[in-house]
């Protein structure tokens, strides 16, 4: 299952951050970084930051 359906399928309050972890199959710390990670926002697309290449 794609991990941004389930992370969206917690963000709406179908299922707990427990189940979300072991549907995806990581532990508790992992999930919280999971949920934060900008390249899994809602709606699937990665947030992309331009960066030099000299710093």
């Amino acid at each position: 299952m794609d991990k941004r359906k389930v992370i969206a399928a917690y963000r709406r309050g179908f299922i707990s951050i427990q189940e979300c972890a072991q549907i995806i199959g990581v532990d508790s710390g992992q999930m919280t970084r999971l949920i934060n990670d900008p390249m899994l926002t809602k709606d699937g697309k990665a947030q992309l930051v331009k960066r030099s290449v000299n710093s």
